[in-house]
């Protein structure tokens, strides 16, 4: 059917639904089909005027010539059922989640406005509350998106922050070049992905990473150009005791040669690392010239080793001769075997170092045996030793006669002392003898 009605007020717009919304706490009631009931909510006078009915009483909302006076009451109570379902709309799409809070508000809002005017028969009151009940619900929805991108752009602030403050004590403090490098990349790419900070904020903290990040890369950065001129400088003074290492490589002189060897592997440890190409490269030569020195080395103390093991054995015979000595049988013979001896065992030469004390030691203990023989021969023929005895002996005699003489005489007191003249005097008499025989 043609629409010939004339309306007063205009038509309300379709509203968009959008997401994230919650469901109202408290629906407002359904409102009817006007359809079922058009005149409950309204009237068509004879004159085809058409009014609505509200708390504030009737309305003009339209004409209407096209029909009969129930046609029109349906024709305008289809447009309130638009309304409705407008707002049912909204509500579904606020309760599920799918709709847009901010559009939601923005429709309801617009819905209400227009409802003073809406040329539509309905329970418009009843609908005016359920508008409302979608604004307050939108407003709910939107008050809890806004607490969750507070909440979210905090936590957001928080981790760059952490970060920002993680780079800037690495900046200050970390001398793990390589791990701190990592975990600076690291961070980077993690603070790409925290997203919420407001512009301002987020230009600060980083402003704040970037400083840091590039404080370390210049301390980093200084670090290895230091450390490339000590390697330099490693490199240089490597060369140098390779030179000498070299040179030394063909020296007898086994023992200070040696020393100096190892005074330059004290200052090969002290120089440091040189380039780590180079470094590799520089110990081989400065090993292979010590190598070079310790194997001659090595060679010639082995033929020496083997040559002095002989001598050993060669005095060890000697010594098997010089024990079979009998000084007591023959001393003048005892002591022409021993220089024959000795003689030999000069010119055998060195032994090892580690028997020297033994075999001379043994050797010594054959001369010590025939000087001790020699110097008892002489005290027995020393005739000062034997003259003294004599004296003694003849001392003894004297008071042993005049003891006797006394006694005779009848003076025993004369008697007893000149007996123990001549005891005193046999004691020592004893003593120089012994003395003697013992030489």
């Amino acid at each position: 059917m043609a629409d010939h009605s004339t309306s007063h007020g205009a038509d309300v717009p379709t509203p968009t639904a959008v997401p994230h919304a919650h469901a109202p706490s408290n629906a407002a009631p359904a409102v009817p089909h006007a359809e079922s009931n058009p005149k409950r909510w309204g009237r068509v006078d004879e004159e085809g005027n058409v009014y609505v009915r509200t708390a504030d009483g009737e309305r003009l909302i339209g004409v209407w010539q096209a029909g009969t006076p129930e046609e029109g009451l349906l024709h305008y109570a289809r447009r309130f059922d638009d309304l409705r379902t407008e707002v049912e709309l909204l509500e579904t799409r606020l309760r599920s989640g799918a709709g847009d809070p901010k559009q939601a508000l923005a429709s309801a809002s617009q819905l209400r406005d227009g409802l003073a005017e809406a040329a539509a028969v309905g329970d418009l009151d009843a609908l005016g509350s359920r508008i409302n009940e979608v604004i307050a619900h939108a407003e709910r929805a939107l008050e809890a998106a806004r607490a969750e991108r507070d909440k979210a752009r905090t936590a957001a602030i928080a981790r760059k922050q952490a970060l920002a403050e993680e780079a800037e004590t690495i900046a200050a403090e970390s001398t793990q070049w390589k791990a701190a490098g990592d975990r600076l990349r690291a961070i980077l790419d993690e603070w790409k992905t925290v997203k919420g900070v407001d512009r301002k904020t987020d230009d600060e903290l980083w402003k704040r990473f970037s400083k840091a990040r590039e404080g370390f890369n210049r301390r980093r950065g200084s670090h290895f150009a230091d450390l490339d001129k000590q390697r330099a400088a490693a490199k240089a003074r490597k060369e140098e005791l390779i030179a000498e290492a070299e040179a030394l490589s063909d020296s007898e002189d086994w023992g200070p040669t040696a020393g100096r060897y190892k005074d330059l592997m004290a200052e090969w440890k002290a120089a440091g690392r040189a380039p780590k190409d180079a470094d590799d490269a520089l110990w081989q030569r400065f090993r292979a010239a010590q190598d070079a020195f310790f194997a001659r080395r090595s060679e010639v103390f082995s033929e020496r080793d083997a040559e002095f093991a002989s001598n050993a054995a060669r005095k060890e015979e000697l010594l098997a001769e010089a024990d079979k000595i009998d000084p007591a049988a023959n001393l003048d013979a005892a002591k022409a075997q021993l220089r024959k001896i000795q003689d030999a065992w000069d010119e055998i030469g060195k032994v090892p170092r580690e028997r020297i004390r033994e075999l001379d030691g043994r050797l010594k203990a054959v001369q010590d045996r025939i000087r001790s023989a020699e110097d008892s021969k002489w005290r027995r023929s020393d005739p000062e030793a034997q003259a003294r005895a004599a004296q003694f002996r003849e001392r003894v005699e004297q008071f042993e006669a005049q003891a006797a003489k006394a006694r005779a005489a009848g003076d025993e007191r004369r008697a007893k002392k000149a007996d123990e003249q001549a005891a005193q005097w046999r004691e020592w008499m004893q003593a120089a003898e012994q003395a003697v025989a013992e030489r």
